[in-house]
């Protein structure tokens, strides 16, 4: 949500600005800017849609200058237009700040700044940040950052900033509260900044992550100087980059969620590596490990989360219930946080977050913490919010996920989580040595039952062109299997637009049933388990009122082939691991209705990647 990239040093900043803004287009966005210091004076161009309509708008006079700023924006105060992009300048012309995240007190500071003849031109919080600091400067007399840091102690939300100034062309500020940003640092003094790595990994592996309520002098002779909004200095803690140029590449795929989809044989197997041994039967997770007692211990887990991450968490309860006899809550991030839940000190709540950035995640763990539960981070990219914040957890090494609807973040989450499952079963002694090793061993087969159904792709193709055009889906599921049926609705909705709802196959009769008729495509997963005689059933009374059903089925099956429409066979595999296979099939479907549909399936519209404001 939003991206940021700035650039203090030798070279041109425009070029790598733009290939910055590129590199943060998954982030989702709807307009785009950069401001650019030259010869003592700053240049802004911004403009609504997409980067490349920036570029075209600078086609013929790109703006020159070797300190700059650039910023794509997903509105929030002010509809997307080009006068609400950033950059955003002062009254005075002397200062642009770009800024992602939300000041929830604008409102408040913008009457009283308009009150001492502050002019307006934009409908956003961004553009009074940036007033106020240069009032404070104005009427106080000190220097920028000092200005920068008395401001950020009057404004209340969540903010990642950065600053240039006509005046000290040398310099570059930075500040973040509740919004990720990251400093790379390069040689000859100079400085990469960006909403995450991805604009920097190809400059620098060297890397500064700022905390909360830290704001960072960049200076092309003095280096870098962190203080905090309280005005404590602290030594920049200098981290190496450990994600590679080439995995944010397409490689030959026509877009990264194909080749996200197509990557997961290989993320899953990098989620269990170095943690299970299949030879042993033994699973190794040193963030459980390290809190056996907790684990041990615990009466009741919760899992946090939003959007796919929640899908993630709904396949975990299943899990920790089944298999470890652990309670399991599963809650909205977005809801827990305002329900005054009630939270005990052997609770363990379990974050999930693909990005580690979740702002709605992030607050419920902050409330969490202060109750004195346990936080377990279940994230991906090294370095987050998340990861910083929790009091253990574990990376799920997916790798870059840059398609805005998430897959492999899925299936690399389902795995972490089932490895934790496993773990606690066997400290608790809830599991059995016997269904312990099957499991490994089932495990262990996933990612090449995976490979084996992505070869059903084309058949899948087939399929999506026939139903590219409904306006409406259902998809069903019992068991762990009905989060595989909301996980299907989400990337049909995300991406191609169309109108779906997942539900568990028992509730259709109260309701959606009344739905069906001969021109509702019903996607089942139908394959064999406790639960299996009992989705026939189901089948069978979305027949009986002529709706198309598309299963999904164990190879071999019969029963559901003579009266499904359409049926997509995949492995066998263990009734607990199921998910991790089934969802495969919903992935594609989505991606190949989008594209015949025309849609941007990268960046589906209103969407971010990372929501990093409330």
């Amino acid at each position: 949500m939003c991206g940021i990239v700035g650039y203090l040093g030798t070279e041109q900043a425009y070029p790598i600005l733009i290939k910055g803004l590129k590199r943060l287009e998954y982030r989702g966005y709807d307009s785009s800017g950069v401001a650019l210091l030259n010869e003592g004076e700053i240049e802004i161009s911004k403009c609504r849609g997409k980067v490349s309509d920036l570029e075209d708008h600078l086609a013929g006079k790109v703006p020159e200058g070797v300190v700059g700023i650039g910023h794509t924006r997903w509105a929030t105060h002010g509809p997307p237009n080009d006068i609400n992009a950033h950059p955003h300048a002062s009254g005075d012309g002397t200062l642009a700040l770009i800024h992602n995240g939300i000041i929830e007190n604008y409102a408040t500071i913008k009457e009283e700044l308009i009150n001492r003849g502050h002019v307006f031109k934009s409908d956003t919080d961004t553009e009074v940040l940036t007033h106020l600091i240069e009032d404070i400067r104005t009427k106080t007399g000190v220097d920028l950052f000092e200005a920068i840091r008395l401001a950020l102690s009057e404004v209340h939300g969540a903010y990642a900033i950065v600053v240039i100034d006509k005046k000290n062309p040398d310099m570059m500020i930075a500040a973040k509260k509740s919004s990720p940003l990251v400093i790379g640092i390069g040689g000859n003094g100079e400085f990469y900044v960006g909403s995450d790595a991805t604009p920097i990994v190809e400059y620098t592996k060297n890397v500064v992550y700022l905390e909360d309520e830290e704001v960072a002098l960049m200076d092309r002779k003095s280096g870098l100087k962190i203080v905090t909004i309280q005005n404590k200095e602290k030594v920049p803690y200098i981290q190496e980059l450990e994600i590679k140029l080439e995995t944010l590449e397409k490689g030959g795929y026509d877009y990264f969620m194909l080749k996200e989809i197509y990557e997961q044989p290989r993320s899953i197997i990098d989620c269990f590596r170095g943690r299970m041994n299949l030879q042993k039967g033994e699973i190794r997770m040193s963030g459980i490990d390290d809190n056996e007692e907790k684990w041990i211990n615990a009466k009741r887990v919760i899992i946090v989360a939003c959007g796919t991450s929640w899908h993630a968490g709904l396949v975990a309860e299943y899990l920790f219930e089944d298999i470890a006899r652990l309670s399991v809550e599963v809650e909205y991030a977005s809801e827990f946080r305002y329900r005054n839940p009630i939270i005990n000190k052997d609770d363990i709540v379990v974050a999930i977050s693909q990005s580690g950035e979740t702002a709605d995640t992030l607050a419920a763990i902050e409330m969490a913490k202060k109750q004195g539960a346990h936080i377990f981070g279940v994230c991906n990219v090294v370095g987050s919010t998340i990861s910083r914040t929790t009091d253990s957890g574990a990376y799920t090494h997916a790798g870059p996920e840059i398609g805005v609807a998430s897959t492999k973040a899925f299936t690399a989450q389902v795995t972490v989580l089932t490895l934790m499952a496993l773990t606690v079963a066997q400290k608790r002694g809830t599991i059995t040595d016997a269904r312990l090793h099957r499991l490994i061993a089932e495990l262990n087969s996933i990612p090449d039952k995976v490979t084996e159904v992505l070869k059903t792709n084309d058949q899948v193709e087939y399929i999506s062109d026939i139903y590219k055009n409904a306006t409406n889906a259902l998809y069903l599921g019992r068991g762990s299997s009905f989060p595989v049926a909301l996980e299907g609705a989400l990337k049909l909705k995300e991406i191609s637009y169309i109108h779906a709802e997942g539900y568990p196959a028992a509730e259709m009769k109260h309701g959606p049933i009344a739905l069906i008729d001969e021109e509702m495509p019903v996607f089942v997963i139908a394959t064999h388990g406790q639960s299996y005689e009992k989705v026939v059933s189901n089948i069978q009374e979305v027949k009986a009122r002529k709706g198309k059903i598309i299963a999904i089925v164990t190879a071999g099956d019969t029963a559901v082939k003579g009266m499904a429409d359409h049926v997509i066979e995949i492995p066998k595999t263990d009734e607990t691991l199921v998910p991790l296979v089934s969802v495969i099939p919903f992935q594609l479907l989505s991606y190949h209705i989008a594209v015949m549909r025309g849609c941007n399936v990268d960046q589906p519209r209103n969407l971010a990647k990372s929501v990093t404001v409330e």
